[in-house]
């Protein structure tokens, strides 16, 4: 049923029951911003989404299906986060990464120029950048991606550049760096099966719910030997987002904006941070590196800061750690849920 001529318009919000979108929705609600979301569900979770945003369960690649939803809900801008994020799967079943990730943007695109919406933000990556010469990583870094996965969202950063120069689709792209963390409030966070992030596989080693963690390479040019990674706090993020939509309805320009703190953490100094958090052991051994992985990622993230005003509260690994702990306590052991 409409909301009737005399609603507010609401943004679309695609893949809004996963672990980004669902805090992106949260971010939105708290600032008073209506919202609808599509998901299929497929791995994201109804519980996810807060109770004012309509959730319509279906297909991001259905160019009908997201007509409707837009006509009905008076849609004025769209973040799209629905996609595939998994790097080796991208190897492994690259056709389906373009399709979902690439082919799905393109018709959502379509979509939005036909019905004259004009702002997108974009869920995108430093995997855009591949194998970067410099650390850390500014906007500007050559975008040559090494995966699937990486290339996927950097076609579809392409062609929001062409449909921005031929149809006026204004876009705030945001390429994430590690992301990490879970709502402060504990209403949303990661529950992905068989996650691959540091940080959550961390935490389920330590409450035994996976094997010990596999410490990849010991052996790399940095203070102790591991990989270092620029996290971010999922909540931060978040506003990011809403920050990046303001600016996009206030009419401002298109961007492309890395999201991280600029500085990084290894896979020891996140393990000794858990462990001072929880009091307890994590469960590691030690492996051989892992091909593909460079011995630090970190952003270069003044632009974010100067362009949407964006200041952090949530920048301690502490802090990151803890959120990431307290949510990861509150699933039920066993096999994890879905989001």
């Amino acid at each position: 049923m409409s909301d009737g001529p005399a609603s507010p318009s609401r943004v679309l919000v695609t893949g809004g029951a996963g672990y980004i979108g669902s805090h992106v929705l949260h971010a939105l609600t708290d600032a008073g911003i209506p919202a609808v979301t599509i998901d299929n569900l497929s791995t994201g979770r109804r519980a996810a989404v807060p109770a004012a945003v309509p959730l319509i369960e279906g297909d991001v690649g259905s160019a009908s299906l997201l007509e409707q939803v837009m006509r009905e809900h008076r849609v004025d801008a769209v973040m799209h986060f629905a996609g595939s994020i998994v790097v080796p799967e991208s190897v492994e079943r690259p056709l389906a990464y373009y399709r979902n990730n690439t082919v799905n943007s393109l018709t959502l695109m379509d979509c939005c120029v036909r019905l004259g919406i004009d702002r997108m933000v974009f869920s995108s990556t430093a995997a855009v950048y591949g194998d970067a010469e410099r650390v850390p990583i500014d906007e500007d870094s050559p975008t040559r991606p090494i995966n699937p996965y990486g290339t996927s969202k950097l076609m579809t950063e392409q062609m929001l550049r062409d449909a921005g120069a031929a149809h006026g689709l204004r876009s705030v792209i945001l390429r994430y760096f590690n992301v990490a963390g879970a709502d402060p409030a504990g209403r949303t966070g990661q529950a992905t099966p068989a996650a691959t992030h540091l940080i959550k596989v961390a935490c389920q080693a330590l409450l035994g719910r996976r094997p010990p963690l596999a410490i990849f390479g010991t052996d790399y040019p940095t203070p102790d030997g591991t990989c270092i990674r620029d996290y971010i706090h999922v909540s931060d993020l978040a506003d990011a987002h809403v920050l990046a939509l303001l600016h996009l309805r206030r009419g401002g320009e298109s961007l492309v904006l890395n999201c991280g703190y600029g500085r990084g953490a290894s896979v020891r100094e996140v393990l000794r941070t858990l462990e001072a958090v929880s009091g307890e052991q994590v469960p590691a051994r030690l492996a051989e590196r892992r091909p593909g992985d460079p011995p630090q990622l970190v952003a270069g993230a003044d632009r974010i800061r100067q362009r949407l005003g964006w200041v952090p509260r949530h920048d301690t690994l502490e802090e990151i750690v803890r959120s990431a702990l307290a949510w990861e306590r509150s699933l039920e052991p066993g096999p994890q849920r879905a989001g």
